[in-house]
């Protein structure tokens, strides 16, 4: 089986989760990695379908929008839900993390000087509805009794997050357990542990 490709810049940016989930699944893959000098030259731009990156191929497969890829492998190794219902619950998990990345994204890349200490002035009140979802549940993931690709997503943005502000899941014991819980996943583990992710910046613009 030919390894899934993984097209994007030298930042943990938006495959991290990705990445976090391809170690956790034990599938291999391979780095095409583009420098932004390359990218300015516009060539690859023009192959891409919404002119932007990351891109994955998946054997004959090839695909770009970051959350599609996680909804891919979500399909492809049971970690979609194991039902229409749940798939929709993990589906909605998975747009409120993309709605927290996004603020997470517009600080790092637009606000970081002038609004970095009222964004974590109100982080909590993006944190409590994960840590409400995950009490309701009780099973360590966000839906079901199974990890889920919002799963990986969740843990990713929450790492970010601890970077930004050490002492933000302080105040969420549940939020806080489900880290420490994904995190001595062993395939995670050792990725987190490893050179390929240490050598990773996670924002473009060295931000963190």
């Amino acid at each position: 089986m030919a390894p899934i490709i993984i097209t994007y810049f030298a930042v943990r940016g938006r495959c991290g989760a990705l990445r976090i989930m391809l170690s956790d699944l034990g599938q291999d893959w391979k780095e095409n990695v583009v420098s932004f000098e390359d990218w300015m030259k516009g060539d690859l731009k023009s192959t891409c379908v919404f002119g932007q990156l990351p891109k994955l191929q998946d054997g004959d497969l090839v695909l770009y929008q970051s959350n599609t890829f996680l909804r891919h492998l979500g399909r492809k190794h049971g970690a979609y839900g194991k039902n229409d219902n749940e798939a929709a619950l993990i589906d909605m998990c998975n747009d409120g993390v993309e709605d927290l990345r996004m603020k997470y994204l517009k600080l790092i890349y637009q606000e970081y000087e002038t609004g970095k200490d009222a964004y974590i002035k109100d982080l909590p009140n993006h944190l409590s509805k994960f840590e409400a979802l995950l009490q309701k549940n009780k099973s360590g993931f966000l839906v079901g009794d199974s990890i889920s690709f919002a799963d990986y997503s969740l843990f990713e943005v929450l790492l970010n997050h601890q970077v930004l502000c050490a002492t933000c899941l302080d105040t969420f014991p549940t939020l806080k357990g489900f880290v420490q819980q994904m995190s001595s996943r062993p395939k995670i583990k050792a990725y987190l542990d490893s050179d390929a992710y240490k050598k990773l910046p996670i924002n473009g613009n060295g931000k963190q």
